[in-house]
């Protein structure tokens, strides 16, 4: 019988730089962000309050639509699962780089972050990617079909409808 082990990895923080997006021979679109997340902790010795940041470098697969709202100082949630790639340098080096797989993104912040690039019909942020699919879309951009996501029956809810 197999073991069991758990790879997840779930990060809160701010986009360092906007997100930069490249496209694999075959096409399909990767995106790089930088993610840094603060630590705070209390000094023993001189009781002051200490503030640590780490940066996260984070790879999302096929969704170059979501890297147009991934734009420097933007608070991100981040689930996904950790891993170590490994490449040869111009000097022939063996090179490790650790990296989160993003399987789901969720933009945070209120409506007054400047949410998105745009606005305007059919130009509403894509808030959230759910295991790698914009939640937006289900339809492969504008005109296309619904779906299985789509379940508010053709409703037009505009940025005055919500509440934050």
């Amino acid at each position: 019988m197999a073991t069991r082990s758990v790879n997840k990895v779930i990060l809160i923080g701010n986009l360092g730089r906007d997100a930069e997006t490249k496209f694999t021979p075959s096409g399909t679109a990767v995106t790089r962000l930088a993610l840094a997340t603060q630590r705070s902790w209390k000094d023993q010795q001189t009781n002051e309050w200490k503030e640590e940041t780490n940066w996260t470098n984070v790879v999302l697969w096929r969704q170059e639509n979501l890297a147009n709202y991934l734009t420097k100082g933007k608070q991100i949630y981040v689930e996904g699962r950790l891993q170590t790639r490994s490449y040869d340098d111009k000097d022939g080096k063996k090179v490790y780089a650790t990296e989160v797989v993003a399987e789901e993104i969720i933009l945070l912040g209120g409506r007054g972050d400047g949410a998105g690039p745009s606005t305007g019909p059919g130009a509403a942020p894509a808030q959230r990617t759910s295991r790698g699919e914009s939640a937006r879309s289900g339809s492969g951009g504008p005109g296309g079909a619904s779906g299985p996501e789509d379940d508010f029956g053709g409703m037009q809810i505009t940025d005055d409808d919500v509440p934050f």
